[in-house]
């Protein structure tokens, strides 16, 4: 029996490494067609367990790397983007995502490095270990980044899903790979 689920988690993280080296590889390749200033690195880093239960250990150093792609603005006010990572999740497994949305763009202070908020939604397949068993899964969260022309922080609030689950803020710090 352990052989069998032995087998079938080998599969699951075989599949999901291969859809996102898959999504990574078409964000690369498309990437000399796309203007090289909406191309961003995403580093992932932190977040913040809301209301943990007493004893509990997560971990709150989710230090991994993505991209996203920012498509240029509709209608004057709108950003789509699209975006794929990876990260150690709160429980210190690798965890896989990729995904896309739209935000509000609003422009705080042009004067400032075009300092800007955006609100919005991502929309997101995903694969967690010690969720769903590995398989991937949908899910869709608000989203916010505070950024200029040179870098950015994406901010997402993610709620208690799950009885075994925790909320929380995760963040990300976006850099223009235009800017090197």
């Amino acid at each position: 029996m352990a052989m069998i689920a032995t087998r079938k988690v080998r599969r699951s993280v075989k599949s999901t490494s291969v859809w996102v080296s898959a999504l990574f590889l078409g964000l690369m390749t498309m990437a000399p067609v796309l203007r090289a200033d909406e191309l961003n690195l995403l580093v992932n880093g932190y977040a913040h367990h809301i209301n943990p239960p007493a004893g509990s250990n997560f971990n709150e150093r989710n230090w991994g790397a993505g991209f996203q792609y920012d498509f240029d603005r509709v209608n004057e006010h709108w950003v789509p983007f699209v975006n794929a990572g990876w990260f150690k999740d709160s429980e210190r497994n690798m965890s896989y995502y990729a995904g896309g949305g739209l935000m509000r763009r609003f422009d705080v202070a042009p004067s400032l490095d075009n300092l800007y908020i955006d609100a919005g939604m991502v929309g997101f397949v995903m694969t967690r270990k010690n969720y769903k068993n590995n398989e991937p899964f949908l899910g869709a969260l608000p989203a916010l980044t505070v950024g200029t022309d040179h870098i950015g922080i994406n901010i997402t609030y993610i709620p208690k899903v799950h009885p075994k689950l925790v909320p929380l803020w995760f963040f990300q710090l976006k850099v223009p790979l235009h800017k090197f």
